[in-house]
């Protein structure tokens, strides 16, 4: 992966400008620089691209701050407050998970404390192997007996409403584990105040986006319940449902 890419990457993860984009890379790397061992910065500068090198590589001793040090540095030297260099360093994180191979992201993660995990879990979750939109459409018709394009409405429906329902964070968690195809539902409805509705009225938002009865709206939700629960990872799927009433479980797939 060349540079251009790399900041392409962190651009669309951070939903941030090119100039901006750039200042969160550069920041980000300058401090990990402090925190990894010499050997471990050497290690990476081998996968990313040359451009990295002014930034992250180090001759010092690591230092052992957490992450709030961190991301107060990030901020700091990004000219941003602390929630946007939360953000920006996990793109930056996302990007490099892009760029440098399973194995050596590990090695990167074992010289970090524990509570980097909220940085880096998204970008160590790209090596989850992620079921095509074609497959996890497919599902849905068999299970509700749709045609691709009602399966695609009803899909799309039961994920906006879902994104309404649970906290953005988890949102995130889902998009790093579905296709692309399956996205741009999701985050529409993350811009909305999470909720939990009661079950009837979680049914009738389906029922009026998909343009179905309330009937069909419970069915088609329950199918796409039992396709996430075969797409995503099961700690994924508990800690979605886990935030929806008791009466939801009559959607959700029996174990």
């Amino acid at each position: 992966m060349n540079y251009d890419q790399f900041l392409k990457i962190v651009e669309q993860q951070a939903g941030a400008g090119p100039r901006a984009a750039e200042r969160a890379v550069q920041a980000t790397f300058r401090t990990l620089s402090e925190r990894l061992s010499k050997v471990e910065s050497r290690d990476l500068l081998r996968e990313l691209p040359p451009e990295a090198m002014p930034w992250l590589y180090t001759e010092r001793d690591p230092e052992t701050f957490g992450v709030g040090e961190f991301l107060r540095r990030v901020a700091e030297r990004a000219g941003v407050d602390a929630e946007t260099a939360g953000r920006h360093a996990r793109a930056v994180f996302w990007a490099m998970g892009q760029a440098v191979s399973p194995e050596e992201f590990a090695d990167m993660t074992a010289d970090l404390p524990h509570d980097f995990e909220p940085l880096i879990t998204e970008a160590e979750r790209r090596y989850v192997e992620i079921v095509p939109a074609r497959e996890f459409l497919a599902g849905v018709a068999e299970r509700a007996g749709l045609d691709p394009e009602g399966a695609r409405r009803a899909t799309e429906a039961a994920l906006e409403t879902l994104a309404e329902s649970v906290a953005p964070g988890e949102v995130e968690n889902l998009v790093s584990q579905l296709p692309a195809p399956l996205h741009a539902p999701l985050k529409r409805g993350v811009g909305a105040a999470a909720a939990r509705r009661p079950l009837e009225e979680f049914v009738r938002r389906i029922a009026e986006r998909e343009g179905v009865s309330p009937e069909k709206a419970r069915e088609h939700a329950g199918a796409v319940f039992a396709m996430l629960r075969e797409a995503i990872a099961g700690e994924e799927y508990f800690d979605v449902t886990v935030q929806l009433p008791n009466e939801y479980r009559t959607l959700l797939p029996h174990p």
